[in-house]
């Protein structure tokens, strides 16, 4: 029989996973955390549903869903703990002495640690948008919108399923959350406003899963991965695309008090996301390393230019975003200079949609038959 243990916050702890286990049903433990919301759902009595761009966006969801089983080749895309999981030239690490220091083997384990941390960030921020989204079919006004909301609930429920294949049966080692992605989308799930919601998950945390998703697959050295990565990002992309062209209309309703106050909501939204420090701390000191100098060494020079171009790829899809749907305001845009991230509103929002991209066939993609591991 199933146990089931109600926590306050998710456990801390690393959890280490046999990818070679048959999940006994008897053994699992259904570990949950409760949050309440006032959540102010609708009804929509009129069902009318116009040819518009939210209605074409949903008729692609239909068409191109994948399957996690059978459109991922499971039984030849995953690689050997041999191999390094990304690729070593992206390794921002690499001419700091301890990390330079370390053997073959242990930097394999590193990697793969390393590996283990961004797919548990991804896993666990599906989660997050799949309960989102959810919300959002009961909550979001019109017809049309509750429809999406449903087709895109069913979508973060297989990138739910993705991220913790992968994890279970590749990696083996699965992160908690980090605070500042709790923190965000305890914000988002907890507010009874549905645009505030919209604004939350469809502008900023899929900005920064499009952001992240594109940077890691270029780095994958892991065909299942890749190819996989590949699937959601094209479901992400529509994802966002939906929330801008819906808000862009809404925002248009709001007081300027009301657009005042999503846009800073916005702004605290996108810069206290990054929170793993937590996280990260415990990664450094299972290798008994100095967090300041490896921060210093982050800081340095062109070793930074990994996190350096993650940070453009966000902000580069966040910035003109916020601007098409209004919530660049005056009285936020001084904060945004502030980050440096300004001048990157004046390039293409995800509003524009190119129906032709969004509607080619789900295939994978070209992905090099041998994965070359890194000598030692």
């Amino acid at each position: 029989m199933k146990k089931y243990r109600q926590v306050e916050q998710q456990p801390q702890e690393i959890r280490y996973i046999d990818v070679n286990q048959t999940i006994d049903p008897e053994k699992i433990e259904e570990i949950t955390e409760v949050f309440k919301t006032p959540l102010v759902s609708t009804y929509n009595w009129d069902y009318s549903i116009p040819d518009s761009r939210i209605k074409r966006l949903y008729d692609l969801g239909k068409q191109l869903n994948w399957n996690v089983e059978t459109d991922l080749d499971w039984d030849n895309g995953m690689v050997s703990k041999t191999v390094f999981p990304t690729d070593e030239k992206y390794n921002p690490y690499a001419g700091f002495k301890p990390y330079d220091d370390l053997s073959h083997e242990q930097k394999l384990e590193f990697s793969w640690h390393r590996a283990a941390l961004s797919a548990s960030g991804m896993l666990h921020g599906e989660q997050g948008a799949l309960l989102v989204a959810a919300q959002l079919a009961c909550c979001a006004p019109s017809y049309e919108a509750k429809l999406y909301a449903a087709s895109q609930t069913f979508d973060e429920a297989r990138h739910v399923e993705f991220f913790n294949k992968y994890i279970q049966k590749q990696i083996g080692i699965m992160y908690p959350v980090g605070a500042g992605l709790k923190s965000l989308l305890d914000k988002i799930l907890t507010d009874e406003r549905w645009d505030l919601k919209f604004i939350g998950m469809q502008i900023i945390v899929e900005g920064l899963a499009l952001a992240a998703f594109n940077t890691v697959k270029i780095q994958s050295n892991v065909p299942v991965h890749k190819n996989g990565l590949h699937f959601v990002i094209r479901d992400e992309a529509r994802h966002v695309t939906y929330g801008i062209n819906y808000l862009e209309e809404f925002v248009k309703t709001l007081s300027k008090e009301e657009r005042e106050e999503r846009a800073l909501f916005a702004f605290q939204a996108a810069t206290g996301m990054g929170g793993s420090r937590g996280n990260q701390l415990r990664f450094y000191e299972r290798h008994g390393w100095n967090s300041d100098e490896v921060k210093e060494h982050l800081r340095s020079g062109n070793l930074d230019r990994t996190s350096l171009e993650f940070r453009t790829q966000l902000f580069g899809r966040i910035m003109p975003n916020l601007k098409r749907v209004g919530l660049l305001t005056d009285n936020v845009k001084p904060m945004w200079e502030a980050l440096g991230v300004l001048d990157l509103q004046d390039l293409p929002s995800d509003g524009a949609i190119n129906w032709d991209e969004m509607a080619k066939p789900l295939v994978y993609e070209e992905i090099a038959d041998s994965v070359v591991t890194n000598p030692a």
